[in-house]
């Protein structure tokens, strides 16, 4: 087992990691720049070290500034957390020769699996559905590409997520200028301009398997995550079970998820993720190779750590758990992505001084966050300020649970998303369940979340 671990991430995830490494009675060291010196993971962890200046480039994904902090403080692994340098499979080959562990998939895997082009290739040779589409990246003849698949298609970024680079399209006319576009925005995101074409599919459900793997060629595969609830392709919402995936189905796509794993040698935990279209068939998309922003969805539906896991397994030891400990439904869950934006304001962040703060509590309900009063969110990172993730025997009940911690959430001097999500679960759409993923955006569009609205229940806060 290991002696000393470095986090290398920040906020709500590094203090998760933090909590995980204190229950197996192992030190944690923080990394954190200077306009996070003042932030929760490094006054909780064991030994913190300041690497570099505010900006993610000169601080987090200064891999240089990683190792030596590393061996200052004598740490023998390394948690990256997700986002940053998480999915690198260069700074995963550079731990292994700096003599440190890195806590994720081996980077074979995560090369094969982190450009998408390839992983579907993974997927196909696994027998595993996927959304029809070009066969390789994008060339010169794109029109050809696209008719062969058919329209409306989606152009999207072969490296990275989070909708950047990405670009519907319907016609064969819009083509050329929504693929250049697409081709822009994923260079200057992602480093890599290079993108391939999917068939669009019509009113999906975007769904997807946590599984976990270890070294020894055990792969297990959980209960959906069910992330529907996005804006602009970034998820808002998760629950679990998925209010649209029967039981024969979701034991189709974990036997789907664990069949992709075992072709391409995965190791450690990752996500399968998967459309899921109106006739209740499903198609993968692609894997994420590393911790989830989601992940405590499926730690509450089952009862299982999975950071726990990841130490475990990437510490050579077997799976904690077997397939059916994995498969244990428990109560249905559902986390809400608290972040310092205005919902009023086309969700413009609202980095500043958090004056007071009360957060919510009670049965079923937990917290993960980084925050606290006099606390001041930085300009420079993710907007993302806390999950709260509630817990109850049904749906129903844990939509009622939900709108009560968000309504007990007070957070003064910024202003925050909650109140969104008050909205968005008081809707006949979700309540029914019965929505995709472009529910959010047509209910703007549809100007049912007007400007200027106030927002409802104590966490709607003005800065001041």
């Amino acid at each position: 087992m290991f002696n000393k671990i470095l986090i290398s991430n920040r906020g709500e995830i590094a203090v998760r990691v933090i909590r995980a490494c204190r229950e197996l009675g192992i030190k944690s060291v923080a990394v954190y720049s200077e306009a996070d010196r003042e932030s929760l993971h490094a006054r909780l962890a064991d030994e913190a070290v300041c690497i570099g200046p505010g900006p993610s480039k000169l601080s987090y994904l200064n891999g240089d500034a990683l190792f030596a902090a590393a061996k200052l403080t004598g740490a023998d692994a390394i948690h990256p957390g997700y986002g940053f340098l998480s999915e690198n499979a260069g700074f995963a080959d550079a731990c292994a020769a700096a003599g440190l562990t890195f806590i994720g998939p081996k980077a074979t895997a995560m090369r094969q699996l982190g450009h998408k082009s390839t992983a579907k290739a993974v997927a196909r040779a696994a027998n595993v559905p996927v959304v029809p589409g070009t066969l390789g990246l994008v060339d010169d003849n794109f029109l050809k590409n696209a008719l062969d698949v058919g329209f409306p298609v989606m152009v999207k970024a072969a490296s990275g997520g989070g909708g950047k680079g990405m670009r519907l399209v319907r016609e064969p006319a819009q083509l050329e200028a929504q693929l250049k576009q697409a081709q822009a925005e994923a260079q200057a995101a992602f480093n890599d301009g290079s993108v391939y074409i999917e068939k669009f599919i019509e009113q999906p459900r975007h769904v997807e398997i946590q599984i976990a793997a270890d070294s020894r060629g055990s792969v297990v595969a959980f209960p959906e995550r069910d992330c529907t609830v996005q804006r602009r392709h970034q998820k808002l919402i998760e629950e679990s079970p998925s209010p649209a995936v029967a039981r024969e189905t979701r034991e189709r796509m974990q036997i789907a998820a664990v069949r992709l794993a075992k072709t391409c040698g995965y190791s450690n935990v990752g996500t399968v993720e998967f459309l899921l279209d109106k006739q209740g068939d499903f198609y993968f998309i692609e894997v994420n190779t590393r911790l989830q922003v989601e992940h405590p969805v499926t730690e509450t539906v089952t009862g299982l750590d999975l950071v726990v896991a990841q130490i475990l397994i990437a510490a050579g030891e077997p799976l904690p758990f077997d397939q059916a400990r994995a498969s244990e439904i428990r109560c249905h869950s559902i986390e809400h992505r608290i972040n310092a934006e205005d919902p009023d304001h086309n969700f413009a962040p609202c980095p500043g001084r958090i004056e007071s703060l009360m957060l919510p509590g009670g049965a079923g309900v937990r917290v993960d966050t980084h925050i606290y009063a006099g606390y001041t969110v930085p300009s420079y990172y993710d907007s993302l300020l806390a999950k709260i993730i509630t817990s109850a025997p049904d749906r129903r009940l844990c939509i009622e649970r939900s709108l009560r911690a968000l309504g007990e959430l007070e957070i003064s001097g910024i202003k925050t998303t909650a109140g969104y999500h008050q909205k968005v679960l008081r809707t006949p759409e979700f309540r029914s369940g019965r929505f995709d993923t472009g529910f959010v955006d047509q209910l703007q569009a549809q100007e049912a979340f007007p400007h200027g609205h106030a927002q409802t229940g104590n966490s709607a806060t003005t800065a001041r």
